[in-house]
């Protein structure tokens, strides 16, 4: 039993060093493998078996709201990168070229994919031709290169895996409808799904897309104060169909451009799930994406029955629930320790005195909390304690975040409390650009959103004193 707990000990503390606990986390966890190529990473079964989950979802709420899968080419030619100004200038320094085919050296290079809607414009343009054609609802599912500087797995990564839904109206209106509703349902699958609250709101002029009118945002809190943004969704009004002349015949028989959206969220969403949620022990998974949400660990297993009852309560459960039995000859204390680094929601262990009694011992990763639960009920009762966790992580993570919220009404006391107290911090601004970037210099503190939920803390920017326009959620960043 001395090495039971190995694999806990390995781990630093969240409260010691949270980034290397994070680094401990993915790597303990088996959810990636460090590659010869800075910045990629081998995402691992378990990884992608929550990426999936995230994935069916969302796939899912797209399908509800009348979108279809595409998919376009993982090249673009520089040429046609180069038709919207605003879009290359704020991709160009993360942009991946290619140079040669084969020995040839290409007539013109070619970016990898760091974003697709250039693509879909020159496929809109091709297919877009009246009134009838619209609105066009596509996404894609694919991965996307962005050379960064500095990265980390899940978080900011030079190839990562995302869906991109790229929209196309008639009218001004239909696209803002749809650039809202899709941030809704980001909205609603980060907190049904993963247990995460998430603060909806505008970026700033600053902060938004290159090439958007307007991009709206999903803010979340991580465990150490530090906000991830975690969803995007993008008004592109008319600039990019200009640009690229995507016109219709309307019904009055005039000739319009389309207005355009654009949205996604990446496998960053994973490492929301492990900062969000996850302690010293390992991950915590909420059982709506677990990839398992109960395993089972037969105790004294060399005695008769065990292996069998144990077999036959996973088939049961089965029927219902996502569930493994373990039945290795590792110690039970190693696969109790192993089963919490990997965040599943339940652990049910049960031995021959349990089969005696018609019982069995669900204990739950959330809380630790073990209850002995009769096997006539389990059903039952595993449906009830899935539910409770998955409430439990939201309200938990919803409780860190309000307990992390602070009001600044002058500058001294935002700088002392984005100095000393990690988390969000709102205040006041003139909608000013400069003092955007004096914040930052001043605080490396950026502005987050401005939330749909309007509060007057004051009349005055917390910056320079000026009338405030905005009411802005400000905090260091991943």
């Amino acid at each position: 039993m001395a090495n039971d707990k190995k694999l806990v000990e390995e781990i630093t503390s969240m409260d010691v060093d949270f980034a290397k606990w994070y680094t401990d986390i993915v790597k303990k966890a088996d959810l990636i493998e460090y590659t010869s190529v800075k910045g990629c990473c081998v995402i691992r079964p378990y990884a992608y078996a929550i990426w999936e989950n995230i994935q069916t979802n969302l796939n899912r709420m797209f399908k509800e709201t009348g979108h279809e899968n595409v998919y376009m080419p993982m090249f673009i030619p520089e040429s046609l990168l180069q038709k919207e100004k605003d879009h290359v200038e704020g991709f160009a320094p993360e942009v991946a070229w290619v140079t040669h085919g084969g020995n040839e050296k290409l007539q013109e290079r070619m970016c990898v994919r760091p974003t697709s809607e250039t693509l879909f414009c020159e496929h809109y343009k091709n297919i877009i031709h009246s009134y009838r054609d619209l609105p066009k609802k596509y996404n894609q599912w694919c991965s996307v290169v962005r050379w960064e500087k500095t990265t980390r797995p899940f978080l900011r990564s030079s190839e990562f895996l995302w869906q991109e839904g790229h929209t196309a109206h008639a009218t001004e209106e239909e696209a803002q409808e749809e650039t809202i509703r899709m941030l809704n349902i980001y909205a609603e699958f980060c907190e049904k799904y993963l247990a995460i609250p998430v603060i909806k709101g505008r970026k700033t002029d600053k902060e938004k897309f290159a090439g958007a009118i307007a991009t709206y945002t999903i803010e979340s809190l991580m465990h150490d104060g530090k906000a991830l943004q975690s969803g995007t969704s993008h008004n592109f009004g008319s600039g990019f169909a200009e640009a690229f002349g995507i016109q219709f015949t309307d019904k009055d028989n005039s000739l319009k451009h389309v207005h355009q959206t654009s949205w996604g969220v990446s496998t960053r969403l994973i490492g929301a799930i492990i900062m969000v949620h996850g302690d010293d022990s390992g991950l915590v998974i909420p059982p709506k994406i677990a990839p398992t949400q109960l395993v089972i660990i037969p105790i004294a297993s060399h005695k008769p029955g065990v292996l069998e009852k144990a077999e036959e309560l996973e088939k049961k459960l089965s029927e219902k629930f996502r569930v493994i039995s373990d039945t290795t000859d590792k110690t039970p204390g190693w696969k109790f320790a192993e089963y919490e680094m990997k965040g599943v929601p339940i652990r049910l262990e049960i031995g021959p005195k349990d089969i005696e009694n018609n019982q069995c011992v669900l204990v739950r990763r959330d809380t630790g909390e073990k209850v002995f639960v009769s096997l006539d009920e389990l059903d039952k009762k595993v449906g009830e304690l899935l539910e409770d966790i998955q409430n439990n992580l939201f309200n938990k993570a919803l409780k860190h975040r309000e307990e992390s919220t602070s009001y600044a009404k002058d500058y001294d006391e935002f700088k002392e409390i984005i100095a000393n107290k990690p988390g969000f911090v709102k205040a006041m601004w003139c909608g000013d650009e400069e003092c955007e970037n004096k914040i930052k210099e001043d605080t490396t503190a950026t502005s987050r959103c401005m939330p749909f939920e309007q509060e007057e803390i004051s009349d005055k920017c917390i910056c320079c004193g000026k009338p405030a326009k905005a009411m802005v959620y400000w905090g260091k960043a991943y």
